[in-house]
């Protein structure tokens, strides 16, 4: 069976891949902005404001503790937002172009 050859260039300026892609862009960066921010306040937090990140929570466990352990979790809320706005949203849009080509 031989290979499908597309035209990648008229994909690449098609209205509908244009917008996906924009889209997509814009929320990635967002996200990835937000994250890089929220890790690295960990190391800069803890080396530069050290007396908050020793105060006490729960017992032994200290606020430090909580805000590494809270990374998990934002990680992980974050992804499932992803994966919601991506069945919602760029499928959707995927789909679309996909009609919209005949691919």
């Amino acid at each position: 069976m031989a290979e499908r050859q597309y035209d990648w260039k008229a994909i690449a300026k098609n209205p509908k891949f244009v917008e996906l892609h924009h889209k997509k862009t814009a929320f990635l960066f967002g996200w990835w902005i937000f994250s890089c921010v929220y890790y690295f306040l960990l190391p800069i937090g803890a080396a530069y404001t050290p007396g908050i990140f020793k105060v006490k929570m729960i017992g032994v466990v200290n606020f430090g503790y909580v805000f590494a352990l809270s990374q998990f979790f934002v990680s992980w809320g974050i992804a499932l937002y992803y994966s919601h706005v991506a069945n919602k949203d760029f499928d959707r849009l995927t789909r679309e172009l996909i009609d919209e080509l005949h691919l």
